[in-house]
C-alpha cells in the first residue's frame, strides 16, 4: 500500500469520518482523532478509517454495546471537544500529562512511546544537536510542541513551525520548507519506512504514555479503564501491537500491563 496515496486521500478527505456507516449525530459514542495520524488513525486509498485506536475504540464501543463514529478534529481541539461535551471521547495517540490531568481525565495506557526526530536522510543532521539555527515542525499543542517550545534556547532552533498533523509538515520537510519534524516516534518509524528521503535519526527520551481522553471525572471514563482491563487480560491490545507494528509487545509495557486509571 502507498502511504503518499493515503496520505493524499486523507488530505481531501471530508471532515467528519464515520466506523460502520454509523454517522456522528446518530452514534452512541462519538469518537474525536486527528485523521491522518498514521498508524493510530489514518484513511487507506478507499476512504476507510483504519488504525490502530480506531480497531481499539472500535472493539471499546462493542463490549459497551455502543455503536461508533468518528470526527475528524486537529489535534489541538481535541482537548476543548472533549470539555464542552462536543465529542464523547478522544484518541490520536494522546500523552497523558499532569497538566492535562487538570482539566481532563484518561482511562489507562496502552502503548509506552518517546518523541523522536526526522530529518531528510540527504541533509546531514543526525541529531537535535546538529539543529542550532533550524527550522523545527511540530504538531499544534502536542508533547512534540511541549518539549521544543521548553529546549528551544537549549538547542537554538531557529523557528519552531506548527501544524495539524503528519501529512502537511512531511511535505514541508521534503520541500526543504523545514530542516526537522519533532513528533511521536512510532508514527514517524512507520511512515519513513518505506520512504528512503526521509530518516528518523534520534529518539527523544520523554517517557510517553497514551491513552483514550475523556472529559473531567466522565463516568464514561471509568467504563473504559474496566474495557481495557479486560482487553489486555484476553490478549486483544497485544494483537493489534502484532497487527500495526509486526511485533508483539512487551511484557513490562503498558500495552499488556493492567494499570490503574491516571489520576493527579
Amino acid at each position: 500500500m502507498s502511504f503518499h496515496s493515503i496520505f493524499k486521500a486523507a488530505a481531501i478527505a471530508g471532515l467528519v469520518a464515520t466506523s460502520s456507516m454509523t454517522s456522528a449525530s446518530a452514534a452512541d459514542l462519538t469518537v474525536g482523532a486527528n485523521i491522518g495520524n498514521v498508524p493510530w488513525e489514518f484513511q487507506d486509498e478507499t476512504g476507510k478509517t483504519v488504525g490502530f485506536e480506531v480497531d481499539l475504540a472500535t472493539e471499546v464501543a462493542d463490549r459497551l454495546g455502543k455503536t461508533i463514529a468518528f470526527e475528524n478534529i486537529p489535534f489541538n481541539g481535541l482537548f476543548s471537544a472533549v470539555q464542552s461535551g462536543r465529542i464523547d471521547m478522544a484518541v490520536s495517540s494522546i500523552t497523558i500529562t499532569k497538566k492535562r490531568l487538570e482539566s481532563v481525565s484518561f482511562a489507562q495506557p496502552y502503548y509506552d512511546s518517546d518523541q523522536s526526530l526526522t530529518v531528510a536522510a540527504s541533509s546531514g543532521l543526525k541529531s537535535v544537536d546538529d539543529m542550532n539555527g533550524k527550522v523545527i515542525g511540530v504538531d499544534t499543542g502536542s508533547t512534540g510542541d511541549i518539549w521544543a517550545t521548553e529546549n528551544s534556547d537549549k538547542y537554538g532552533f531557529a523557528e519552531i513551525r506548527r501544524y495539524e498533523g503528519l501529512a502537511p509538515a512531511m511535505l514541508d520537510l521534503t520541500a526543504g520548507r523545514i530542516d526537522g519534524y519533532v513528533s511521536d516516534i512510532p508514527a514517524l518509524l512507520y511512515y519513513t519506512k518505506d520512504k528512503p528521503n526521509l530518516a528518523v535519526v534520534e529518539r527523544i527520551t520523554t517517557g510517553e504514555q497514551y491513552s483514550m481522553m475523556f472529559a473531567k471525572d466522565a463516568e464514561l471514563a471509568t467504563q473504559v479503564n474496566d474495557v481495557l482491563t479486560e482487553l489486555k487480560k484476553e490478549g486483544y491490545i497485544s494483537g493489534l501491537h502484532e497487527k500495526w507494528f509486526g511485533a508483539q509487545p512487551e511484557e513490562t509495557t503498558s500495552t499488556v500491563s493492567i494499570l490503574e486509571m491516571p489520576k493527579l
